[in-house]
């Protein structure tokens, strides 16, 4: 169709093929096509007058690269729409809501800012000029905000010449977290793992250190974390300790010997930071009528406080030999058996049982001293041997005896227990029981007198260290034990059971 101008206006008009082909921009065309009346803007020929067109060809980006956690950005890229008024500006609404809601710009790309780190959007886009806003574009595809990871968080524990790191990750950013570094202050090195938890090295003891953490992923590396707890790398360093035993029983029935005690170490030993040391407390001999059981041995540091031996006991068809251990059982008094022998630097020999009018038994054995003989006189008149002195320790912070042997039994005078630890024997006349040693001391038990009546229980044994305040000792399951301040000492008294320890 031929161009021809408007009568009215002069304009050039006619269908949207026959524009000019040339055009002046601010030239005007009445566009019959579309039936506006169009200017051209040297990008185009825009409608006069009228709201902007819906923008087509919506496509977003991800742009990843070094942006901070949950501050994540996406080009949106489009295409202006045919047919509107010229446009001013361009609106972008991201899916789901951010702030600010909208992003404008007056050209394609616009950038998004904010988003939500490991969150997906959606994005349309709208068409402004003074005429109005265009409808809203199709959605673009869903788009994944990534950025760098959240800081992480860290603690720390000392070692030798190291410390343990444990880091906790946050979030990842939307990208796997490949890589920690660590740095410590003040400063060594910097280094990187990619596991939670390390080994930092390389640090001087005595020295007091934090620590700071940052996560890395495609996109950057996060912020640093908050500092760490503070920690002081130590070499190995001395405590000191105390094991003892657990007492054996007296023996039970007739003319019974006394229990010897639990064998009793003490001394120094030096520890590692960190690691896991065996420790079992060992528990009392049990008195059981006509029987006698020995005590259990206590350890710890690969140290062994042997259990104390049972006193020698009727069977109800001979006589019971006393048993060996860390402090020997006393010996009976009916066919006068010795009594048994003690662990070198741990014990000592229980008593003889001696036969006259009547019996005397001997007494177990004691951490301090042999047990005594027992003795018979005349006029059914006998005596039980004492349990063995104990030996006294101040390590707990007090001075207390342990590992005293049980006094042997006697026809009208009974063996007391040795340093009170160990405990009493029993007697004919005027009746009376045998009485079992002291707990978590280790002393003997007194020995039986009469037709199945046993002895007294061994009384159990106990591990007692002493170390430094500045360090943390850590009990595992199956230990029962306690911790106080003595001047500028901790003390850890453990009581019963089996299970590990260590320091921090």
């Amino acid at each position: 169709m031929a161009i021809r101008k408007s009568s009215i206006s002069g304009t050039p008009s006619g269908n949207t093929a026959n524009r000019p082909a040339n055009p002046e921009i601010g030239a005007t065309y009445n566009n019959g096509t579309l039936g506006v009346e169009e200017i051209y803007t040297g990008s185009g020929w825009v409608a006069k007058s009228a709201p902007a067109s819906i923008p087509i060809n919506l496509v977003a980006t991800n742009q990843p690269s070094g942006r901070a956690f949950n501050n994540g950005q996406a080009s949106v890229a489009f295409s202006a729409g045919e047919g509107g008024g010229l446009t001013i500006d361009y609106i972008i609404t991201p899916s789901p809501a951010t702030s600010p809601a909208t992003f404008t710009g007056s050209s394609s790309p616009i950038t998004v800012t904010g988003l939500s780190s490991s969150q997906q959007y959606t994005y349309t886009v709208q068409a402004r000029n003074n005429f109005g806003t265009s409808l809203s574009s199709a959605a673009s595809t869903g788009v994944t905000a990534t950025t760098v990871p959240q800081a992480p968080s860290i603690s720390a524990s000392a070692g030798n010449t190291q410390a343990t790191i444990t880091i906790t990750p946050g979030a990842t950013g939307g990208s796997a977290i490949t890589e920690y570094s660590i740095v410590s202050s003040p400063a060594t090195t910097t280094q990187t793992t990619s596991e939670t938890t390390y080994t930092f090295t390389g640090l001087t003891n005595d020295t007091t250190y934090t620590f700071t953490a940052t996560a890395t992923n495609a996109n950057g590396t996060s912020a640093a974390s908050s500092i760490s707890n503070s920690i002081t790398p130590v070499g190995p360093f001395s405590i000191n300790y105390l094991l003892v035993g657990g007492g054996g029983s007296g023996g039970g029935g007739w003319q019974a010997g006394g229990g010897g005690a639990g064998g009793l170490l003490s001394g120094t030993t030096i520890v590692s930071l960190g690691t896991a040391y065996t420790v079992t407390v060992g528990a009392g001999g049990a008195g059981v009528g006509r029987s006698a059981n020995s005590g259990a041995n206590s350890t710890a540091f690969s140290i062994t406080a042997i259990g104390g031996g049972y006193g020698s006991y009727w069977s109800g068809s001979g006589y019971v030999a006393a048993a060996t251990g860390g402090s020997g059982g006393g010996g009976e008094g009916y066919i006068t058996t010795t009594g048994a022998s003690g662990t070198a630097g741990q014990g000592n020999a229980g008593g003889n049982g001696t036969h006259g009018a009547e019996y005397g038994a001997g007494g177990g054995g004691g951490a301090g001293g042999n047990g005594q003989n027992g003795t018979a006189g005349g006029g059914n008149i006998s005596s039980g041997g004492n349990g063995g002195s104990g030996s006294q320790s101040s390590i707990s912070g007090s001075a207390l005896f342990y590992a005293g042997g049980g006094g042997g039994s006697g026809h009208n005078v009974l063996g007391t227990g040795g340093s009170g630890v160990g405990g009493d024997g029993g007697r004919v006349s005027p009746s009376l029981a045998a009485t079992a040693g002291t707990t978590n001391r280790g002393g003997g038990g007194g020995g039986g007198r009469g037709d199945s009546i046993p002895g007294g229980n061994g009384g159990s044994g106990v591990v007692i260290l002493r170390y430094p305040s500045t360090r943390t000792i850590t009990l595992g399951a199956g230990l029962t034990g306690s911790t106080s301040t003595v001047s500028s000492d901790k003390v850890t008294t453990i009581t019963a059971g089996t299970g590990t320890i260590s320091f921090s």
